[in-house]
């Protein structure tokens, strides 16, 4: 699962590389070409015979073999991570080194322009797997049945975020959903309040709460820093899904229409109904200014107090609640699936995740490929993460093998037949807008700025190449 501040790492690179830190392309190596080919080192598997190793016993004897791994995903989730790999270790012999860093977005570009790369990396954001493959030639496709497990496992969502110009790189790994709205259980059903199934349900259900009066229906806070703003973009990004639809979700994103475009005016004036209307916002906080300036941290918060009703935030949000408060369907919080608009778009979700990428194709490595992009590692991982805070969109993971009851709803989330996934979108833009110009002028529009001149002075920072 990645935090708000690792999110904020990937932004700091993006924006290093539209500053003009491209990385040159190296010629004449192939490397990145996909040969679907599997590499063995001969001899007889350790794991033979054993089911749950079927996948890995052609590698051969992989015994005193080594794989690093390169990561940014640190403790206290570090230990889940390798306590997932032991039973690739019993299957094949080889061990897995684990490297977490702070500053791995950063320091992931260097060590493969130096041509010091990990043997695998779990990159974070689709765009920097893209820099990785056009810009280095350097990532690896990985052997077919990395890409089997993925048409078998996930959606082919998720196998487009792993593909750059055509050709298949990255496994997806962990995933986390943002279209949550979170709330408390017992104020729901003391007031007698439906989980809205329908964005205009939503709606009835927030002017219910103003006319009651007990309490307003929504809190927010954008606040993070110098991220701050990040949330109001993940609004915007999960009406434009729900309102324009997944099409125009992605030219939006690619800049193939302009970031001011009609529909996404709309998209934002629908936000703007919610976090700018003074009889909906800021429960417990202030006015509608005061979610400029609230953190998204402590924006949920006044839930607990019964002095707002919802706040959407993603699955991640589950940490920030005070030690002691229960997270589940029957406790003090929970969440419920942000609803969509209309049917022709199916069940939008917005979320995140990382992607396997590798850097050689020994057999090992390929191994390891395999291993994490098979139902086996997806439920070995998980059943490693006793205290939650992990998910996948693996078709194959066993929802109750997931500790919370978060993660299993995310899980359910992801695997509903009717999800349409899209990826975070700010964090697939280049740098200088994903995190700069719409951090920044989305919190001028929280603060009074219109729409109009909100998304104006978005598409004007668009860079022209």
């Amino acid at each position: 699962m990645r935090s708000p501040k690792a999110r904020r790492g990937v932004a700091s690179v993006a924006i290093l590389l539209s500053a003009g830190l491209t990385l040159a392309a190296c010629g004449g190596d192939d490397s990145s070409e996909a040969t679907g080919k599997t590499n063995t080192a001969g001899g007889t598997s350790p794991g033979e015979g054993k089911a749950e190793c079927e996948q890995l016993t052609g590698f051969g004897d992989l015994t005193g073999k080594e794989v690093n791994v390169y990561t940014s995903i640190l403790p206290p989730e570090q230990q889940a991570h390798e306590d997932s790999y032991k039973l690739f270790t019993e299957c094949t012999g080889a061990k897995v080194n684990y490297e977490g860093s702070a500053e791995f977005e950063a320091q992931l570009v260097v060590r493969v322009r130096s041509g010091n790369p990990p043997d695998i990396a779990y990159v974070p954001q689709p765009g920097l797997l893209n820099t990785l493959v056009t810009d280095t030639g350097k990532v690896v496709a990985p052997p077919d049945a990395v890409a089997k497990n993925v048409d078998d496992f996930f959606g082919e969502d998720w196998k487009s975020y792993g593909t750059v110009d055509g050709t298949f790189y990255a496994a997806p790994l962990g995933a986390n959903v943002k279209s949550f709205v979170w709330y408390s259980p017992q104020t729901f059903k003391d007031n007698g309040w439906e989980i809205p199934k329908t964005w205009d349900e939503m709606i009835a259900l927030s002017d219910k709460i103003v006319q009651e009066g007990k309490m307003k229906p929504w809190c927010a806070g954008i606040g993070s820093g110098e991220a701050t703003g990040w949330p109001a973009t993940d609004w915007l990004e999960d009406v434009v899904l729900r309102a324009a639809g997944p099409d125009v979700y992605d030219q939006w994103v690619n800049h193939e229409i302009p970031f001011n475009d009609p529909k996404i005016v709309d998209s934002l004036d629908k936000v703007g109904a919610i976090l700018k209307n003074d009889d909906y916002v800021n429960g417990g906080l202030g006015d509608v200014k005061s979610i400029a300036t609230t953190t998204f941290q402590d924006a949920g918060l006044p839930i607990l107090k019964d002095e707002c009703a919802m706040h959407r935030q993603a699955s991640f949000y589950a940490a920030n609640w005070p030690e002691g408060t229960k997270v589940a369907e029957d406790g003090d919080v929970f969440a419920f699936y942000l609803p969509p608009m209309s049917e022709e778009f199916g069940n939008p979700v917005l979320g995140g995740g990382e992607f396997v990428a590798a850097f050689n194709d020994e057999p090992a490595t390929q191994a390891l490929q395999v291993y994490l992009s098979s139902d086996v590692w997806a439920n070995e991982k998980a059943k490693a993460t006793p205290a939650g805070g992990w998910v996948s969109a693996n078709k194959g993971l066993e929802v109750d093998n997931l500790a919370s009851p978060i993660d299993r709803l995310s899980a359910e989330t992801l695997q509903d037949p009717d999800a349409v996934f899209r990826f975070d979108g700010s964090d697939q833009m280049p740098g200088a807008v994903g995190a700069g110009s719409f951090w920044k002028e989305m919190t001028a529009w929280i603060t009074g700025q219109s729409t109009q001149d909100t998304l104006d002075g978005i598409e004007s920072s668009w860079p022209s190449s």
